[in-house]
């Protein structure tokens, strides 16, 4: 059986990524990832590579950047620095791109730009010629075998991101929120798409960003987990995105959010899409209460066929950047102490 590895997401912010980061390893945590969205958190890369001198152990990584904003060489570039610093512990997370890509007016990648993106991606670093239109490009500075192969992790929501995955992907993080139905059903056109291809399960690693906020009181537990709730079902209804397949409790909400989320305050506490995310969803669709709740419900996502699960938490501090991450940091300790242990 493979061991659970347990991620934690944060932003990454200027002054505060490494010390937490350390406090995160100390916590018993295997990977800090941190979200690259340039308008809304400074950029990951310096402050990853500032959180791999203050660790030993902790993986580090995207959670996620995506193909709009990075070109594929210059997020090849920052992943083979991270590895060389951090002596192989860089990991890369990548997704379509959402308020990233927003933020800027510009569209999230299609499921075959991401796929192609991967491909690239994987190109630079292994040392090889990639094709940019007529153009043979390729890392000058990197020889193969320099460094361990960084993996690749693709965040994915929809079907279509899902089966490409099964195909190119290291490893496999589901963005589909904490309901079992909702893992399950991932997890079957996963395993679908395996049986399909006839790639071993072996190969791949698969887990979930799971929303989870660790409190002894419930009610400031869904209180703290409306804002992640609001954001993680926001993916599902984003524009363009199919919603026949989604449960009644998720489509229609989904649906609401195609022109109600309020992607100005995207990851924020006073979102206005956030009156419609009422506390029986919260509950159901994020791990939200006291420690024995969330062992329970988290045990169960796991005997499912989790690999590793990246928690995305919630922070009693809104505002400003920095101390909002050393609150979510402090708020998360709970979880460590009186969670993390049962899950091992």
């Amino acid at each position: 059986m493979r061991r659970l590895e347990v991620g934690m997401v944060m932003e990454p912010s200027a002054g505060y990524t490494a010390r937490l980061a350390a406090e995160i390893e100390a916590m018993g945590f295997d990977a800090l990832l941190c979200p690259d969205t340039q308008c809304l958190s400074p950029d990951p890369w310096g402050q990853l590579s500032l959180a791999a001198a203050r660790t030993t152990r902790l993986f580090l990584g995207t959670g996620v950047t995506n193909p709009v904003t990075r070109d594929s060489s210059v997020t090849a570039g920052a992943l083979a620095t991270l590895q060389i610093e951090s002596g192989g512990r860089a990991r890369c997370g990548i997704g379509r791109g959402d308020s990233s890509a927003a933020h800027i007016g510009r569209r999230n990648a299609t499921t075959a730009e991401l796929r192609s993106y991967v491909e690239q991606v994987r190109g630079y670093l292994r040392g090889e010629e990639v094709m940019r239109g007529d153009t043979a490009s390729r890392m000058r500075w990197i020889q193969p075998g320099d460094f361990p192969a960084v993996p690749i992790d693709l965040a994915c929501t929809g079907p279509a991101t899902i089966r490409m995955a099964a195909d190119v992907a290291d490893r496999v993080s589901f963005a589909v929120g904490s309901a079992p139905e909702r893992i399950s059903w991932a997890l079957g056109i996963l395993h679908a798409r395996l049986a399909e291809t006839g790639r071993d399960r072996s190969t791949l690693r698969v887990g979930a960003y799971i929303n989870l906020v660790c409190d002894p009181d419930e009610r400031r537990a869904i209180d703290l987990g409306r804002m992640i709730s609001g954001m993680v079902a926001h993916f599902a209804g984003m524009r363009n995105s199919p919603t026949e397949h989604l449960p009644p409790q998720l489509k229609t909400l989904a649906v609401q959010m195609k022109s109600g989320y309020d992607m100005a305050r995207h990851a924020q506490h006073d979102g206005t899409h956030l009156g419609m995310v009422d506390d029986a969803f919260v509950d159901w669709f994020s791990i939200c209460g006291p420690p024995a709740k969330c062992l329970e419900r988290l045990q169960h996502l796991v005997g499912l066929g989790l690999d590793h699960i990246n928690v995305l938490g919630g922070s009693p501090v809104p505002a400003p950047h920095g101390e909002r991450q050393a609150g979510l940091v402090r708020q998360t300790r709970l979880f460590a102490e009186r969670v993390l242990p049962g899950l091992r």
